[in-house]
Order: C-alpha cells, then structure tokens, then sequence
C-alpha cells in the first residue's frame, strides 16, 4: 500500500505535464520558443519531475504526439479497411496519407515539434521511418512500382512530403487553405501518382 501514493503522484504529475506543454505548443509561435523550464513552471512541479517523467524535451514531445497519433497507427495496424492491412494498396496509400493529414492539421504544434526534433532534418526522426516503410510496402505491390527499380522507395518519399507539417503549417496557418480543400487536393495528387505509374 506505501507505495500506491508515489505512483498515483507520478501519474498526475505526468498528466498536469502534458497538459502544460501541450497548451504551451499552442500557443507559442514556433515550437523551439518552449523550453524544458517553461513546462514544469507551468505544471506547478519542479524541472527534476519533468526530466523523471519524460527524459528530455524530445522524449516529452514524443510522448504527446504518441498519444495523438496510437488511434491512427491501430487502424493500420490492426484495423478495418481503408486503413487496416487488409485494405487493396490502391486504397490503402491514399487512406494512410489522408489519416496522417488530417492528424497534422488537427496537432500542427505538435506536429511541427515532433518533426523539429530530428538532429538535423524531419527525415531522422523515427516515425518518418515507419510511414515511408509502410507506404513503401504498400506501393510496391501496385504494378510500376514495384520493379526492383526503387520506384516505390522514391514514391514513398514524395507522397509523404505532401504531408510534412511545415507544408501543412503553411498551406492551413499562413494561407488559410481549408481543411477539406486541402484533403481532396492530396486526394487528387495522390490518384494522379498512382495512376499514371500504374498505367506506364
């Protein structure tokens, strides 16, 4: 029983943490402007609670978008088409690029921070690396990608840089495209892709 109490203190310190940040990402203009000292003074605890529960700034970001991003990635995982494993590629790479979309928009400051925290590029951080080989996977089993060529490889890059926040960022935050808009132009680039590869 004695020890029921630090663990029930852990997990409100973790939670009043992520609150804390994540209101702080909102708010502040570029995700590198918010600073370890800033969450914990925000949360009420100290800068040591912080670093216990979460490590370091990269770890705490993580852990933030983790929680946005597990509905996503159990729909691909384990879910029902369109983004479930079972799903034809054809309709799979478009629903995957949709899903990741729309997460960017709905958690643009947390996704601009996630992407921020690769050492010198987005492309280091380790969730890129999940979705391009899942896309990858997936493109490789539509005909004109999948040649040994590297086509499917490149193909997985482009798509998803149509998806990188700091377009999104743009495109939503500083020239107002709309939500839908924006969704059924990625819906539309995407086809165009697949389509004219799996025709050549």
């Amino acid at each position: 029983m004695a020890d029921r109490k630090p663990r029930k203190d852990a997990a409100r310190n973790r939670a009043s943490l992520l609150a804390a940040a994540e209101e702080l990402f909102a708010s502040r203009a570029r995700p590198e402007d918010v600073t370890m000292s800033d969450v914990a003074a925000a949360a009420g605890v100290g800068k040591g609670t912080l670093f216990r529960a979460f490590g370091d700034r990269t770890g705490l970001i993580r852990a933030l978008y983790a929680a946005r991003l597990e509905p996503v990635e159990e729909a691909v995982t384990t879910g029902p088409p369109p983004l479930g494993p079972d799903t034809p590629p054809l309709e799979r790479v478009p629903a995957v690029l949709d899903a990741l979309l729309c997460l960017k928009i709905d958690n643009r400051h947390l996704a601009l921070a996630l992407e921020a925290t690769g050492s010198d590029s987005p492309y280091d951080a380790d969730h890129y690396d999940r979705w391009h080989a899942l896309l990858r996977g997936a493109l490789e089993q539509v005909p004109g990608f999948g040649g040994g060529d590297g086509s499917g490889d490149f193909a997985a890059h482009a798509l998803l840089a149509a998806v990188r926040a700091d377009l999104v960022e743009h495109l939503v935050g500083v020239r107002g495209v709309e939500r839908e808009r924006l969704r059924s132009q990625l819906a539309d680039f995407t086809a165009r892709v697949l389509g004219q590869r799996s025709e050549a």
